[in-house]
């Protein structure tokens, strides 16, 4: 299996049993803090998470896995430093891995069904209520880390995937932790989303606030997000152990449309057939064209209060989006085009 895996293109396979332990009482905690924001559907699936063999009944076992996305795109911290360049998240910058992830795990459960005569199995990569990270760390794919993502020896830019089958084998030993008193991710994170060592308050993240986040974004955390239009990976990039990650070979995670390198008024440029047409394939398309604007609004005023060369291109694009239908849309250019006199008070 963990051979047929790699053919696959994954980086590792392991196995886990159906138990989570206290992996319930976790996230119930978790769920009643209201850490998850507007993620309803996490309180709705609730405690089937943590029950993964009541998701496919028969389960035996579930094959996890993970698999390298990181591009050999432009550097991350360079395009964050530029006020004026949007960053998009490294998982985001190619085309929408979910589909990537299942075909594989399809074919690796259609192989190992040939090989032992017929067996149940059922593919996941972020498609079902599945603690990944918990069943990924049960596989001894890695651990934990303070930020909340899985970890090994080789960092975090991977995207995980399950393959729940009614065989059994051998679970993996999760090994230890590795993090020991590093707290470089907690300390990096701008809006401080991570409260403490493995809590994380969505509500403040700025993947949250960027992908998942319909409504308003709050106004004093509209500073704090920069150029960051798409997603968050400052808590990544600052990770000791990403210095040794390793890049994709596959094609399908290397960055589309220069979303490595772009400005925020190009892609401000886009209208909303353009933003269709090239992002098709792709997983920023399903925040849609209103909730794209609104994010690089943000950007276009935090890069005002930076009093930018190209300020007066700034302005006039926010101005040209006036008329938008959109009053929450029209709140956040009134809210950017503000940022230009905050900053010359500022500087008065």
């Amino acid at each position: 299996m963990r051979a047929w895996g790699q053919e696959l293109g994954f980086s590792a396979i392991g196995f886990a049993a159906t138990d989570l332990g206290d992996a319930e009482h976790g996230l119930m905690a978790w769920l009643a803090a209201g850490y998850h924001g507007g993620m309803d559907y996490m309180a709705r699936h609730g405690a089937n998470r943590a029950k993964p063999a009541e998701l496919l009944p028969g389960t035996a076992t579930i094959i996890s896995a993970r698999m390298d996305y990181l591009p050999d795109a432009a550097d991350a911290w360079c395009n964050l430093a530029d006020p004026e360049r949007a960053y998009v998240s490294r998982y985001a910058l190619g085309r929408d891995y979910h589909k990537l992830i299942r075909g594989r795990l399809q074919q690796l459960g259609e192989r190992l069904a040939a090989a032992t005569g017929g067996c149940m199995f059922r593919a996941f990569s972020d498609s079902a209520p599945v603690m990944e990270v918990e069943l990924a760390g049960k596989a001894a794919l890695g651990w934990r880390g303070k930020h909340t993502l899985l970890l090994d020896r080789c960092g975090s830019w991977s995207f995980l995937g399950e393959l729940f089958v009614d065989l059994a084998f051998e679970p993996d030993v999760p090994g230890a932790g590795h993090c020991g008193s590093c707290q470089a991710c907690i300390e990096i994170c701008p809006t401080q989303a991570i409260l403490a060592p493995y809590k994380l308050d969505a509500r403040r993240c700025i993947s949250y606030l960027t992908i998942e986040h319909a409504g308003p974004v709050p106004i004093e955390l509209r500073p704090l997000m920069g150029n960051r239009i798409y997603g968050c990976d400052d808590c990544q990039l600052a990770c000791p152990w990403n210095r040794f990650a390793r890049f994709s070979a596959e094609p399908d995670f290397q960055a589309r449309n220069q979303l490595d390198s772009t400005t925020l008024l190009e892609i401000f440029a886009w209208n909303e057939s353009e933003f269709l047409k090239r992002l098709e394939g792709s997983a920023i398309r399903r925040i849609g064209h209103e909730r794209w604007l609104r994010n690089i609004a943000i950007a276009l005023g935090n890069a005002l209060a930076h009093a930018p060369e190209n300020a007066a291109a700034i302005v006039n694009a926010l101005h040209a989006r006036s008329d938008h239908p959109s009053a929450q849309l029209r709140e956040h250019l009134q809210w950017a085009l503000s940022q230009q006199s905050r900053n010359n008070a500022d500087r008065t």
